[in-house]
């Protein structure tokens, strides 16, 4: 199963030698950042600073910097065992579109161990300590100055909670938080993210929104927290079933919300409506620097924590970071699912170097012509798939996670007068490639072998591809140490 909190995964990692702790003093103002980067895309392992300037509490990082430390976090031999999982709660019926993802969710309600169930207020381990009033000092909480041109602290790795105003329904989403000042954060919520909706939903009725931030949460909360869940789909329902018990959760203290109750910090706070704060530049997991803009500014009135607690941060840049493996989860737990929306699709993959929502390559059983078009315009209208600006379709025999094979049948089997597909529809709020914000162009490549009723008139039809001789090549197999190479 997967680990109840932050800290039991730590002292595994430590016990298996995959955790470091870094007892010199650092400096969270750039120095920080720049030994975790150094170390994630060397492949390193987690890191535990046990002296942050000017903060005493340790600070954990890189602790998902690779697929072997996030799978250990969740208790998982492959991201399969989740997608596997999910494929069964789909069958015998395979529902299609998107209400047959909600129905399909649906069905993890009836599992006894997957709902959060509530522990009491003096039960839970991320209260025992509560400071309210003028005790609130967020400066004590280790940010990170990342980037040489980021417009200040921020805290990356916060899980933040609200629900809806009128219906009441939570949501958990992951979204950086600039550190203004001792009691204020400000909230960089993405037009499409439903938190987003939640403050607009409040402001419309002039109401302030609650809102917790929990750090150092449970893997499977975390995880879940990134993970792109339609809207009504409870996120801790997710996190149950992905970690194969429930989540135990606390009533917050000033705010009507719940948090896991072995975070190891939680900031309570309201959001006014049309309180907002200049927030940004940061330097992003694009790899370029978002522009600041104006965002929410939210007032934190109590922060509780453990006796003796510890915060979480990732390092948020130019890929490869640990987005990589976090995403790589996202991708093989969702294919089911995505399955359900397009069942045309037998496996897709989202490349790290593409920000995961930038390019899809996904592999089709061809059957008609312009088939791989249908499935292009199908992918632009699946929920977040539809910020995807580059879809490369191929066939079936390919391997959509070799990068060469994929790069050769785009590259050899495309005519760009013919099957190259632009449109334009919306995009990621931190594209900055796009010429204004928040929509822009998008391209599919039909890399699938062509048929003649798509106007492949050629002679003898589309050529076969040069494959050794089977027979050959089991004999050279079998002899090759002969040959001595």
């Amino acid at each position: 199963m997967a680990y109840d909190d932050l800290r039991s995964l730590l002292r595994a990692l430590e016990r298996d030698g995959d955790l470091k702790r870094v007892k010199a003093e650092v400096d969270p103002y750039l120095e920080v950042g720049e030994i975790v980067d150094r170390v994630n895309k060397a492949g390193g392992p987690a890191l535990l600073f046990e002296n942050v300037k000017g903060s005493d509490m340790p600070l954990a990082m890189n602790v998902y910097g690779t697929d072997r430390r996030l799978l250990k976090a969740l208790g998982l031999k492959a991201y399969t065992d989740i997608s596997d999982k999910i494929g069964g709660l789909l069958k015998p019926e395979l529902p299609q579109g998107f209400v047959g993802v909600r129905e399909a969710f649906g069905k993890l309600g009836t599992m006894t161990h997957v709902p959060p169930k509530k522990v009491k207020p003096g039960l839970a381990p991320v209260q025992e300590v509560v400071l309210t009033g003028d005790d609130v000092d967020l400066d004590r909480l280790p940010a990170l100055f990342t980037w040489p041109e980021d417009g200040g602290s921020f805290f990356n790795l916060g899980l933040t909670h609200t629900k809806h105003p009128e219906t009441g329904v939570r949501n958990l989403g992951l979204y950086r938080l600039q550190r203004h000042d001792k009691r204020t954060i400000g909230m960089h919520w993405q037009i499409h993210k439903d938190s987003a909706n939640h403050y607009q939903v409040a402001a419309r009725r002039g109401e302030r929104l609650p809102v917790a931030i929990a750090f150092g949460c449970p893997p499977a909360v975390t995880y879940a927290s990134t993970a792109p869940l339609p809207g009504d789909i409870d996120e801790y329902l997710f996190a149950g079933f992905v970690q194969g018990k429930r989540v135990e959760m606390v009533d917050c203290h000033t705010v009507p919300l719940q948090v896991p109750a072995n975070a190891e910090v939680v900031i309570e706070g309201w959001l006014e409506p049309g309180e907002m704060l200049p927030e940004g530049p940061f330097g992003d997991h694009t790899g370029f620097y978002t522009p600041q803009e104006p965002f929410p500014a939210l007032t934190i009135d109590c922060v509780t924590m453990r006796e003796r607690p510890l915060l979480q941060s990732i390092v948020v840049g130019r890929p490869p970071t640990e987005d990589g493996p976090l995403g790589r989860a996202t991708e093989r737990f969702f294919l089911p699912l995505l399955k359900i929306i397009v069942p045309d699709i037998v496996d897709y993959h989202l490349p790290e170097s593409g920000g995961f929502h930038n390019c899809a390559i996904v592999s089709i059983d061809k059957k008609y012509p312009k088939h791989a078009q249908k499935v292009m315009h199908a992918i632009w209208g699946a929920h977040m798939m539809s910020l995807t600006k580059l879809i490369v379709v191929v066939d079936a025999d390919c391997d959509v996670h070799n990068l060469h094979e994929v790069s050769w049948r785009a590259l050899g089997n495309t005519d760009y007068a013919r099957d190259l597909t632009v449109v334009e529809g919306p995009v990621d709020h931190l594209d900055h490639s796009s010429y204004q914000q928040f929509w822009g162009g998008k391209a599919g490549i039909d890399a699938t072998r062509k048929l003649p009723a798509e106007g492949y008139t050629r002679d003898g039809g589309w050529p076969e591809m040069v494959e050794s001789d089977p027979e050959t090549a089991d004999r050279v197999t079998k002899r090759w140490r002969e040959y001595g190479l």
